[in-house]
C-alpha cells in the first residue's frame, strides 16, 4: 500500500554534523504528458526547493514531451555540472496496453543511471498510477505530493553530497 514519503529529520539522517545549506542551482524537469497533473508536481517541487532555502533565481524549470524523455533531459543538464540537484516529475497512467510498463521502467532506470553516472542527485517524482484519480491523490491529495517529496529528496542528497565532498577535502587528524 502506498502512502506518504517519510518526512526529513536531520537528526536521524546522519550522525555527522548538520547538513550544509543548499548551494548551487537546481533544475526541475517536468513531463508535459498529463500536463495538468505534471504542472501541479512541478509547482510543488519549486515551492519545496524555495522552502528548503533555494532562492527562486537558482531554480530552473524545463519541460519535455513525456516521462520517457526525462532521463535524456536530466543527463544533458547533469553533464553541464551547473546543478546541485535535478528533480524530475511526470505522470504515467496505466492504460489497456503494456506501454505503461515500458515507460515507467525505462524512466526509472534512466534517471537512476543519470545520478550514478554523473554524481548529480536526480530525484524521481514520477507518479505511476492505475487511474487519473490515483495520480491526483499523489499530486497534493490524500496520499501526498510527489513533486514536493522529490524536491526534498534532491535537497537532502545535494546536502549529503556536499558534506561528503567537504569531508574528503579536510585533512584527517592522526
Amino acid at each position: 500500500m502506498a502512502g506518504r514519503a517519510p518526512e526529513t529529520n536531520p537528526e536521524k539522517t546522519s550522525r555527522r554534523a548538520v547538513r550544509p545549506a543548499p548551494a548551487g542551482r537546481f533544475a526541475v524537469v517536468a513531463a508535459r504528458f498529463n500536463e495538468s497533473i505534471s504542472k501541479k508536481l512541478a509547482d510543488g517541487a519549486v515551492c519545496a526547493l524555495e522552502a528548503g532555502g533555494v532562492a527562486g533565481e537558482r531554480v530552473e524549470v524545463h519541460w519535455v514531451p513525456g516521462s520517457f524523455e526525462l532521463p535524456q533531459a536530466a543527463m544533458a543538464l547533469a553533464r553541464t555540472k551547473r546543478y546541485a540537484g535535478i528533480v524530475c516529475v511526470g505522470v504515467v497512467i496505466r492504460g489497456e496496453t503494456p506501454h505503461f510498463d515500458y515507460i515507467a521502467s525505462e524512466t526509472a532506470h534512466g534517471l537512476s543511471r543519470v545520478a550514478l553516472e554523473t554524481g548529480v542527485p536526480v530525484s524521481f517524482g514520477v507518479i505511476t498510477a492505475l487511474t487519473e484519480g490515483q495520480a491526483w491523490e499523489r499530486a497534493g491529495g490524500a496520499v501526498g505530493h510527489r513533486g514536493e517529496e522529490a524536491a526534498r529528496a534532491a535537497l537532502e542528497m545535494a546536502g549529503w553530497m556536499r558534506g561528503l565532498k567537504a569531508s574528503r577535502a579536510r585533512p584527517r587528524a592522526r
